[in-house]
């Protein structure tokens, strides 16, 4: 059947309303992490549909493993109970996962005593839907085929990108090592054979983007496919317009550890740090990365200032005149993008990277063909604080009322139970 959209309403039977004496939905899900605290996009989406698809009213059990000083500051918040099974994080073998036939990814993430978990929840046999949450989680999938077929609940498999597509994409543009880029045409092509098991696996597969859910309609005519693009919870100013009197400064906001993103980071700045030092304007980069390729950055910046991970963001954001999403390669919905919208600041990226947004051109943003091309164009931006606001209050407007976590839980849930 043709893919769902994200719309009011849904063709499944709803999730349980107060006083409904339906039995809730029995679901085991299943991620890579413990996804508080909140540290990249990949753990704000599974955190947040996991807590939104438990207060839509399913019963729902998560597998992962532990995450480092995971105290969870929004476990106090929840308002539905979510029971948590988490592994002690193992340090597979580096040098064994090229052997593996699961790509990087879901090699890390399914040591020994992950997979002992799962048989031992699947051989409790209570489970109506399995969520396989992104590829990280795919190794799982072998494990419920192990089941005999009447034993089976159904398989839900959370997409966070179109995989095949962005490593295979990751692979071809990387211009490094050698080495290196044989070893992701290699984790790509197991990436992709991964990918193409779990949705024939699953009896609904969830896209983040109508770009995405496209790419798996086109490989899998008739599989149910729902787009499913992030809520946004995070903060929101009281201030809707620019100052002029803010630091000519444009921020980057991300999280800097997959080659995608240092491959993307470092292209930019490359041609940018020397135009912002010609106009003696400033780049701010704020977010995670390795220690090491942060450092090597500093060294050869001269507008640039590269400040590393920081517990809250938006004091960064609140003191620039725009944002910039320099991603040529990595795919998916850039959760980056809707905290600009939201604090607002205008928003600048390359063409065809603020997928799933209502965001276009040139009124709500500002797209450009190519590296060199962004960077001139928020140049131009500082210096025009009057677009740059009407460019970010359109944006605000925009999105303000489209991104709704209690609306993906509960079509989630409704979906799930309908197939």
């Amino acid at each position: 059947m043709p893919f769902d959209t994200e719309v009011a309403g849904s063709r499944g039977a709803p999730a349980a309303a107060p006083g409904d004496t339906r039995a809730p939905l029995r679901c085991l899900w299943i991620t890579w992490t413990d996804p508080h605290p909140e540290r990249d996009g990949q753990r704000i989406y599974s955190g947040r549909l996991i807590d939104a698809v438990a207060e839509a009213g399913a019963e729902i059990e998560v597998l992962s493993c532990e995450c480092d000083g995971a105290v969870g500051r929004a476990r106090a918040a929840r308002r539905a109970p979510i029971r948590w099974h988490r592994v002690a994080r193992q340090e597979r073998p580096r040098l064994l996962s090229p052997l593996s036939p699961l790509p990087n990814v879901a090699y890390r993430s399914g040591t020994a005593e992950m997979r002992a978990r799962l048989r031992a929840l699947l051989r409790e046999n209570r489970w109506q839907a399995v969520v396989v949450d992104g590829l990280p989680a795919g190794w799982a999938i072998r494990e419920i085929e192990r089941l005999p077929r009447r034993q089976r609940p159904r398989v839900v498999h959370v997409s966070h990108n179109h995989e095949a597509s962005t490593r295979g994409a990751v692979a071809r543009d990387y211009q490094g090592n050698p080495l290196m880029k044989l070893a992701l045409r290699w984790d790509a092509m197991k990436a992709r054979v991964l990918e193409e098991r779990l949705v024939d696996a699953s009896s609904l597969v969830t896209a983040i983007t109508e770009d995405d859910a496209a790419k798996y309609q086109a490989r899998h005519p008739g599989k149910d496919l729902l787009v499913l693009p992030p809520g946004y919870s995070g903060a929101q100013t009281d201030e809707l317009h620019l100052s002029p009197d803010l630091p000519r400064r444009a921020v980057v906001v991300g999280s800097f550890h997959w080659v995608a993103k240092k491959m993307n980071l470092e292209a930019f700045l490359s041609v940018a740090d020397p135009l912002f030092a010609q106009a003696g304007a400033e780049l701010q980069i704020v977010g995670g990365g390795d220690p090491e390729f942060l450092e090597q950055l500093r060294r050869r910046m001269r507008a640039t200032d590269i400040v590393g991970p920081v517990d809250d963001v938006i004091p960064y954001m609140q003191q620039a005149r725009a944002a910039v999403v320099p991603e040529r390669t990595g795919g998916g919905f850039k959760l980056k993008i809707l905290d600009y919208a939201f604090n607002p600041l205008p928003t600048l990226a390359i063409d065809g990277s603020v997928a799933g947004t209502p965001l276009r051109a040139p009124d709500s943003v500002r797209l450009y063909e190519d590296l060199e091309e962004l960077a001139r164009g928020a140049l131009e931006l500082l210096d025009d604080v009057e677009t740059a606001d009407r460019i970010q209050c359109r944006a605000f407007e925009l999105c303000r009322d489209r991104f709704d976590w209690e609306q993906r839980g509960r079509r989630l849930l409704a979906e799930t139970a309908a197939v």
